[in-house]
């Protein structure tokens, strides 16, 4: 079902004019009849902790609004401790325990070991955030993934890189692709090595240079980077690299036109901001983001604001967004099914047809693979210290600005 029910649909706008006392109306939540229990399996502490508590603020800020649409849910938060033999230990606990679908786990290899225990047990599991392909390439019938593949992410990606050079009328010439060693760094030069001589871009892929992520820093590679003289510079990072990654630039006062992810997180994290300050500005990451213009996303950064005071929507838009669209296709597939029942309701969440919800794309739904192929991706500019997206320009809240301005004299 799509929200169809206008009634729920005018309810999150409403919201938007009446604030949070809307979204506690008794007469709309009193429309759902029993109650789904979600387990919500993330990586709260450990190498992931990060983003794994970023989803899980996603999470939090997640019942408010779902009851404003009509929708009652219980959540069980797990921590799986960034291992994925705790995963699987945790996922059957929780099934044990009674939960009628799991949701998670932001890393594949969670991801994955979560999934073989909802095939054997017959319980529904929507992943939140995952990109391996082989989560839709088994042939799992209790499992859907609404997330893009790795492929996927690149390819739309360096899309959107020439779209970026329209909207700024660069001229970029050369670019090398700069990426952690570590399995997703991996991942994603495959997929560049593999999608990037098929794209026509304006401008030579001159070299890629892989690196440590647990380096101290990143000195040799700048250097490395400085004697190829690349316009673009092309990353795939998580945070903490990204930060040792801009440090070293600076150092050697590299500057090229851009610094631009096709496709990973590092350079939207709070993380990165609180440590570079003014030098986390006008850098770039092509994925998948939150539509700022949908009703919904606003009704989600109310409740993310009342869940989550001390932390900001902008900067944990990607993981809360995704985390709160896992929950609510459980949610609605279980007004629909009526039944908490395993087969059924799998049935109910293989049928999803949700034409509003958070994220940039088209409607959510699965093909046969169980898997979304209508997420959209976004153009997202660090500027004020803020993530914000600049294109597609009927999403963006701002125009892109390239070449970034320089390292000194920023404030």
């Amino acid at each position: 079902m799509t929200l169809k029910t206008s009634v729920s649909r005018r309810a999150v706008l409403a919201g938007a004019a009446a604030g949070s006392a809307a979204l506690a109306a008794p007469a709309i939540v009193s429309a759902q009849a029993g109650t789904l229990r979600i387990g919500v399996l993330l990586p709260r502490s450990g190498l992931l902790a990060q983003a794994g508590q970023s989803c899980h603020r996603g999470a939090l800020a997640a019942p408010r609004v779902l009851a404003e649409l009509g929708y009652r849910v219980e959540l069980v938060h797990v921590d799986t401790e960034s291992n994925a033999d705790i995963a699987r230990t945790q996922a059957e606990r929780l099934i044990n325990d009674g939960a009628h679908v799991l949701t998670g786990a932001f890393d594949s290899g969670h991801t994955l070991a979560i999934a073989q225990v909802c095939e054997q047990r017959q319980v529904p599991f929507v992943v939140n955030i995952a990109a391996a392909p082989p989560i839709t390439e088994q042939g799992l019938k209790f499992l859907v993934r609404n997330f893009q593949t790795g492929p996927q992410l690149v390819t739309n990606g360096l899309r959107l890189i020439n779209n970026l050079i329209a909207a700024t009328k660069i001229d970029p010439k050369r670019a090398v692709f700069l990426h952690a060693n570590d399995t997703f760094g991996q991942a994603q030069r495959n997929a560049m090595d593999a999608i990037f001589p098929r794209t026509n871009m304006p401008f030579q892929l001159v070299e890629s240079i892989a690196y440590d992520p647990r380096a101290q820093d990143l000195s040799v590679e700048v250097t490395r980077l400085r004697s190829l003289r690349p316009d673009l510079v092309l990353v795939v990072t998580r945070a903490s690299d990204a930060i040792k990654l801009v440090r070293d630039m600076v150092r050697q006062r590299f500057e090229p036109m851009g610094i631009v992810s096709p496709g990973s997180p590092g350079m939207y994290d709070e993380e990165f901001y609180q440590a570079l300050g003014p030098l986390a500005d006008f850098h770039v990451s092509n994925l998948p983001w939150v539509n700022p213009k949908s009703a919904m996303t606003q009704a989600l950064e109310r409740s993310f604001a009342a869940t989550n005071p001390g932390n900001r929507f902008a900067a944990d838009g990607f993981n809360a967004g995704f985390t709160f669209e896992a929950l609510l296709i459980a949610a609605d597939a279980f007004k629909r099914a009526g039944t908490t029942s395993g087969v059924p309701l799998m049935e109910a969440i293989r049928a999803t047809n949700l034409t509003e919800h958070v994220m940039i794309g088209g409607p959510i739904r699965f093909d046969e693979k169980g898997q979304n192929p209508n997420i959209g991706s976004a153009c997202v500019q660090n500027r004020g210290r803020m993530p914000v997206v600049v294109l597609p320009e009927d999403s963006a809240t701002m125009a892109p600005v390239l070449p970034m301005p320089g390292w000194q004299g920023r404030t």
